[in-house]
């Protein structure tokens, strides 16, 4: 038998569901998930250990088939879509690497060499033969591809501004007024790899990465010790409380008076994935991680404890996660 998996449900790339508009004092993040199972309910997840930080995503699986048949299967893990246009403060890791968010994976103890599929959108329409045949590298916001579109054939240049391919960056650098042109395509990446599930026994897959992370230069949700226009949608999004909004408070205060800074910083991961696959999820486990002492860390959540000086956990069986999961750090600018 045949099956396909995905890992990574993505919430929108280039205009996540929720960013506060701060021109360029806001970067938005991408949004990456999970592991995701379809078209079966005989492969159950027995346990997930799940864990968050600003600087890396590390998930731990443990599946099993409850067939009475083994089956080969395709494990694919959609990187987030990575958009090229003027709207470019998105956090997206390294914008020279096809791997631009390092991600590795492991089953049952061995490295996998995943394949990787990668395709360029514009207007609905698959560019990828076209760019690769000007050689033209696919990722939109590479220096490299900026080379490449200078030095293609003027009439090359007029067809793809026409077709909505690239468009035209006019700007002053000091220098007078410059023309550049600059992707609008979108990049489609898929890692996946080939594997087995034996009837009965137990797949482990751990997969890590370097989550996007966004944010803005001050806090948007408070502003002089009271609740912004924004404050509705944080709560929502981040399940604020008044505990957490008296900090803010303070620590806003405290930067009135030479005091340090804090910004936001945003990661969010799709947990609602874990609903396709046979049932709910037998362990789960989740640890945030909010990287030093003096930063501050806010997400939703059941049963939370603080486990360590950095760190936070939540678990539960039989777990069916609802929401997807978005996480608000406070953090000092100047420290």
């Amino acid at each position: 038998m045949r099956w396909i998996l995905i890992a990574g449900g993505l919430l929108s790339a280039a205009s996540p569901t929720f960013a506060p508009a701060f021109a360029n004092d806001t970067t938005a993040e991408l949004t990456t998930g999970g592991l995701s199972y379809l078209q079966t309910s005989d492969v159950t997840m027995e346990q997930e250990n799940l864990y968050i930080s600003r600087k890396e995503v590390l998930v731990d699986y443990v599946f099993r088939n409850t067939g009475t048949s083994d089956f080969e299967s395709i494990i694919a893990f959609p990187m987030p879509d990575v958009t090229g246009g003027s709207q470019s403060d998105i956090a997206y890791g390294d914008p020279e690497s096809d791997n631009f968010l390092g991600f590795s994976v492991v089953q049952d103890g061995k490295q996998i060499t995943p394949e990787l599929q990668q395709r360029a959108i514009a207007i609905g329409v698959d560019r990828t033969d076209e760019l690769v045949a000007h050689k033209v590298p696919l990722l939109p916001y590479s220096d490299k591809t900026y080379e490449a579109l200078k030095s293609l054939p003027q009439d090359v240049k007029t067809r793809w501004i026409a077709e909505g391919l690239v468009y035209v960056d006019r700007y002053d650098a000091g220098k007078g007024w410059q023309e550049d042109l600059r992707p609008t395509w979108t990049l489609r990446s898929v890692y996946w790899w080939k594997t087995m599930f034996p009837a009965g026994k137990p797949v482990r897959v751990s997969h890590r990465y370097a989550p996007s992370v966004g944010g803005t230069v001050a806090m948007s949700f408070i502003d002089q010790g009271k609740p912004s226009t924004g404050y509705k949608d944080y709560v929502e999004r981040y399940c604020i409380d008044d505990a957490f909004m008296k900090t803010a408070a303070k620590l806003e205060a405290a930067a009135g008076k030479s005091g340090p800074n804090y910004m936001e910083q945003w990661v969010s991961y799709i947990l609602t994935t874990g609903t396709n696959w046979g049932g709910p999820i037998g362990k789960f486990k989740l640890t945030i991680d909010k990287g030093r002492p003096q930063d501050y860390v806010s997400f939703c959540g059941n049963g939370i404890r603080k486990v360590g000086p950095t760190t936070f956990e939540m678990t539960a069986e039989d777990f069916y996660p609802e929401k997807d999961l978005h996480i608000l750090f406070l953090t000092a600018a100047d420290q």
